[in-house]
Order: C-alpha cells, then structure tokens, then sequence
C-alpha cells in the first residue's frame, strides 16, 4: 500500500480536513481529522478500512465539541448488514442522535461521511468510474459530520471523461436536488468538489 497524505477545505463553510490515505490495488485505509465550525464548532477524528472490492468494513469516528462528545464503531459484514455501536457524553444541543436504524441500511456496502470528499473513493474505483464509461444507483451509509447519525443515502455516479491526469465523475445526491462534476487525480481521489471542498496539499 502506499501513503499519501492530503489536505482539504472546505467551500461552503469554514471547515479543513486533513487524512493519512494508504491506498492498495483493490482497498483502502485512512486515518483523518476534520474541523468545522458548522452547525456547530467540532472536531472529528476517523479511521477506514475496506475490504478487497473497494467495500467498506469498518468506520469508527468520534466527534466533541463544548461539553460533549460522541462516538461510533459503524461495521459492514460484506453481505449488505450494518451494525453500529454508539457512546456519548455531555451535550450538543440541535444536533441528531448519534446512530441510526441499520436496517435501513439493508443493501448497502459504503459508507459515506458527511462534508469529506475522501469516501466517494471507493465507489468510483470499485467501479473504475475514474477509468471507463458508466454509470451506477448506490444506496449509502450516510454519516453526518458533527452529530454521527447514520442514514441510508441514495446516491447516483456517473463517469463523465478523463483528463490528462485524472477524471470528472458526476456525482448525484439529495434526491437528485444535488448534482456536483468531481474532478479526481489518477487514483480516484478528490482534488475538487463543487459546493463541498477543494484539495489544498497531498
């Protein structure tokens, strides 16, 4: 696996994130930390791992902020199962409940953290989206950053062309109210994300 460590910000609001991503031929694992300040001041620490197929296995991720803190252990068994295991202290006055219902999740194989633009990876390299033609209906495990409540995400990617070194894949979300044209580098990752953030290092 190789190492790469990349820095984004946020375009929408005040926000910055930065992750240690060890990309292999077929998965990926990732360490990050994100700062926002929207809904409400917070950090956010997490760590990914897939399995081969670009699946996800596991996302632990723990958010604070003043007087309070939250935390999840979110698990896909690779058979479209979820299971979550939640802890929270103090608290963080309009934010969701951390966790959610998994069995709506039912079918689903990625999750997707709020505000990051690290985990439209693993849809579009799973599907080589980056590389070829094609289009693909995904439902997502959805994380929202700070609160950590996880919702089922219907999601749509399509591949709209290669560049001289990366891709644009268009991606759809929120109903079909979203649309944002993502351009990636030549591993799938993010370099801009209309609306969300834009690549600043790595």
């Amino acid at each position: 696996m190789s190492a790469r460590t990349i820095v984004w910000e946020g375009t929408d609001a005040w926000r910055a994130e930065v992750a240690v991503v060890d990309l292999g031929v077929d998965r990926v694992r990732a360490k990050g930390t994100q700062l926002g300040v929207d809904p409400v001041p917070y950090r956010l620490e997490y760590e990914l791992d897939t399995t081969a197929g670009w699946e996800t296995h596991r996302l632990q991720a723990r958010s604070s902020g003043a007087g309070w803190s939250r935390e999840i252990d979110l698990r896909h068994d690779g058979a479209g199962r979820w299971r979550c295991e939640v802890a929270e202290s103090g608290s963080a006055p309009g934010l969701a409940e951390p966790g959610g219902d998994m069995a709506l999740l039912r079918g689903a194989i990625d999750c997707d953290l709020g505000a990051s633009p690290l985990t439209n990876l693993m849809p579009v390299r799973r599907h080589t989206l980056n590389i070829h033609e094609g289009e693909h209906d995904l439902l997502m495990a959805w994380v929202d950053a700070p609160s950590l409540a996880v919702v089922p995400s219907p999601q749509r990617y399509e591949h709209v062309r290669r560049t001289e070194d990366g891709s644009v894949v268009r991606y759809v979300g929120e109903g079909r109210r979203f649309v944002a044209e993502l351009e990636l580098d030549a591993d799938g990752l993010v370099r801009a994300y209309p609306g969300l953030a834009r690549r600043v290092a790595g």
